[in-house]
This record gives C-alpha cells, structure tokens and sequence, in this order.
C-alpha cells in the first residue's frame, strides 16, 4: 500500500501526526490518557502486514482490500 494512501485512511479515521523523525512519523489517537501510538515507516510502499500492525495498534479497521 501507498504510505500516502495509508495516511489518508488514517485521518479518515481521526489520528494525527505527533512528530516527524529522520525514518518514522509517529501517528496517534485519543486524548493523553488513552492516546494510541503507532509509527509509520517513511517508504513510498508499506508491506501489508505492516499496514495491519499499524491500523491495529490504533485500534482502527484495517483499509478496503487488505
């Protein structure tokens, strides 16, 4: 999947950027409590298990088809 493609579904479903590092930007939802991290790797192509592991550490649905 697109890192980009794979951005827009996460903001569609309300995570937003916490940082920006050299490798990784780092995604999270929910207040400072309850907040869900997760860390996208800056590739133009993201392996479908990754994508999982990501959708899943944010507790939201995997995107259509994967």
């Amino acid at each position: 999947m697109k890192r980009r493609d794979l951005e827009r579904h996460l903001r569609a479903h309300g995570a937003e950027v916490l940082r920006e590092g050299a490798r990784h930007s780092v995604w999270a939802i929910g207040g400072s409590e309850s907040e869900q991290i997760a860390a996208v790797p800056r590739h133009n192509e993201i392996k479908t298990g990754t994508v999982r592991a990501i959708c899943n550490d944010l507790g939201i649905p995997t995107p259509s088809g994967r």
